[in-house]
C-alpha cells in the first residue's frame, strides 16, 4: 500500500476508486465498504481510502474521542489486507473541518483526487458542522459524473455493526463476540518493557507490554490467549489490570507465556485470541495469589493435564 499524507495524487498515476471513514477496528461493515469498493475497480483504476490520523472527535470535542480498537498501523495494516492499494492518511483539523460539503466533493474528491466513484457507509456525514449526507454527497458527486454507492451497515442479531458496539463488548470482557462482529483477531501489540520483577519472583515470569495510550484496553482481568514473538505463537495467560494485591495503580498488560524462557525486553509482543477467566481480585497473601495462580494455568495447559 502507498501511504500519501496530503488530500492530493499524482495525476500521472492510475485513477482511483475511493471509499472515505475512519474504519476503526475494520469491523465487518467497514468489510463491505471495501468489498463494494473492490467491484468498482476498473482495469488501470486503484482502490484508496481517505482516512485520518486521528480520530475526528480529538480535533472536535478534544477529552471525549473514544479509545481506539486499532492503532492507526494496524488500521493500515488491515485496509491493506483487504486490497486497498492507497490510503490518503491526514490529520483531521481545522483545513478538513472548515470544508462545506461542497468544497469537500469539489476541491478534494474531484480537483485534489480525481475520484472515480466513492463508496461509504450509510452514517456518512461530511463537511463544516457535519452538514453534508449520502444524500448531498449522491446529488453533488452526480453533478461531476462521479458514482457514488452508500452500503447498508452489515447487521448481527438485527443491530448494527458498529465500533462503538464493538468496544462495549470488550470493556465487558465478552472478546469472543467483539471478534465476531470485527471479522479478525483483536490484538494488543507492543514493545516489552522493564516491569517490578513480582512475576520471576514468584515463578511466572511475566512480559510487560508497553502500549500506545490510544489503545483499547478490555475489562480489567486475567485472560488465556496467544502470544507471538518472533513469528511463533505461544499459549498465554495475560493480566490486564492494576495488580491489586500489590496496590498497583496504574493498568497495565503482563503475559505469561508457556513453553518459553527467553528474554525480551526491547522487542515486540502481539497478544490475540484473548478469552477471560476471571476478575482481578486483591489477595490477602502471595500465597492465596500463587494457589489461585496454579489454577488459572489450567486455562492453557495441555490437553493430557485437563
Amino acid at each position: 500500500m502507498k501511504i500519501h499524507h496530503e488530500l492530493k495524487r499524482d495525476h500521472t498515476r492510475p485513477p482511483l476508486v475511493l471509499a472515505i471513514g475512519f474504519f476503526d477496528g475494520f469491523h465487518r461493515g467497514h468489510q463491505a465498504i471495501v468489498r463494494e469498493l473492490r467491484k468498482l475497480r476498473k482495469p488501470g483504476y486503484r482502490t484508496g481510502v481517505v482516512t485520518f490520523s486521528n480520530h475526528p472527535a480529538a480535533f472536535l470535542r478534544p477529552g471525549t474521542e473514544p479509545p481506539l480498537l486499532t492503532t492507526t498501523e494496524e488500521r493500515i495494516d488491515l485496509l491493506a489486507r483487504a486490497g486497498v492499494e492507497e490510503c490518503f492518511l491526514v490529520p483531521f483539523d481545522d483545513r478538513i473541518a472548515s470544508l462545506s460539503p461542497q468544497a469537500f466533493v469539489d476541491d478534494v474528491l474531484d480537483k485534489a483526487l480525481g475520484a472515480r466513484a466513492v463508496v461509504v457507509g450509510t452514517n456518512f456525514r461530511f463537511g463544516k458542522g457535519r452538514a453534508g449526507d449520502i444524500n448531498l454527497a449522491r446529488e453533488t458527486l452526480a453533478s461531476h459524473n462521479i458514482p457514488f454507492l452508500a452500503i447498508e451497515n452489515t447487521a448481527e442479531a438485527g443491530e448494527r455493526i458498529s465500533s462503538t458496539r464493538i468496544r462495549a463488548l470488550l470493556t465487558e470482557g465478552k472478546t469472543q463476540e467483539a471478534e465476531e462482529l470485527l471479522g479478525h483477531a483483536f490484538e494488543l501489540r507492543g514493545v516489552v518493557r522493564l516491569g517490578e520483577g513480582r512475576g520471576h519472583d514468584l515463578g511466572f515470569p511475566t512480559a510487560n507490554i508497553e502500549l500506545g495510550g490510544e489503545k483499547l484496553l478490555p475489562k480489567d482481568g486475567v485472560y488465556a490467549g496467544t502470544a507471538r514473538h518472533d513469528g511463533r505463537d505461544h499459549a498465554a495467560l495475560v493480566s490486564i489490570g492494576t495488580n491489586p494485591t500489590f496496590d498497583g495503580k496504574q493498568r497495565t498488560v503482563e503475559a505469561w507465556l508457556r513453553d518459553f524462557a527467553g528474554t525480551i525486553y526491547g522487542e515486540e509482543l502481539v497478544v490475540r485470541e484473548l478469552r477471560f477467566v476471571r476478575d482481578q481480585v486483591r489477595y490477602d497473601s502471595v500465597e492465596a495469589l500463587l494457589a489461585q495462580m496454579q489454577k488459572d494455568l489450567r486455562a492453557v495447559a495441555y490437553p493430557s493435564y485437563g
